[in-house]
């Protein structure tokens, strides 16, 4: 025999165990964010979420000890690349060309994490009630500001502003509208970036 035995998952032990950890982990909030969009997030159990996982309560208190800890787990992959597109966009010149760049960015941002994100469209209480929500509202103020002028006049301020709740708008809303999810994401990021110029440009409507 060569020493190895498998575990529960059919793994043996010779597998890293560090790779292990993390393909666990991240199981863990795959299913989570499936129970929590299925029934809620005040709905779903840790009980729960170890069952559908088939493991026991201790192998999930191993990686998480709250639900909110899953969520913080969950926005870490959200919220990373927005602080890499914040940081990137304050080495840019405030230029049209830079702004839009800011949304397609964020667009594919966004796409990357749909899942998670229609979570906190339809989970808006719960969210604004955890710390992860005011941590989200942070990084949201600071990536309008990228793409909105300091002495901006109010409807161009309100025109930015928009520019990035259409994008989230448009993950929830047209998800149930027959189409290429890839050409559906590409109108939303047109609409935003046209609100983002027009506001950059100063243009009024007549």
């Amino acid at each position: 025999m060569s020493g190895t035995t498998p575990d529960a998952t059919g793994a043996t032990s010779a597998t890293p165990k560090r790779q292990r950890r993390g393909d666990t982990r991240q199981r863990i909030q795959e299913v989570a964010l499936e129970l929590f969009a299925e029934q809620g997030y005040e709905k779903t159990s840790l009980r729960e979420i170890a069952e559908r996982l088939d493991v026991t309560k201790a192998a999930l208190y191993y990686h998480f000890k709250t639900k909110e800890d899953i969520l913080i787990g969950l926005f870490q992959d959200l919220q990373r690349p927005i602080d890499e597109l914040i940081e990137w966009a304050d080495t840019q010149p405030r230029t049209l060309d830079t702004k839009r760049e800011i949304l397609r960015r964020y667009s594919v941002a966004l796409a990357d994490v749909a899942p998670l994100f229609r979570f906190m469209q339809e989970n808006q209480a719960t969210v604004r009630e955890l710390s992860v929500g005011e941590t989200f509202k942070d990084r949201m103020i600071r990536l309008i500001d990228t793409i909105k002028e300091p002495d901006a006049a109010l409807t161009d301020q309100v025109r930015c502003t928009s520019a990035l709740f259409t994008m989230h708008a448009g993950m929830f809303v047209l998800r149930d509208v027959e189409g290429d999810p890839e050409e559906k994401r590409k109108a939303v990021l047109e609409v935003a970036i046209d609100l983002v110029t027009q506001a950059h440009s100063g243009n009024r409507p007549s």
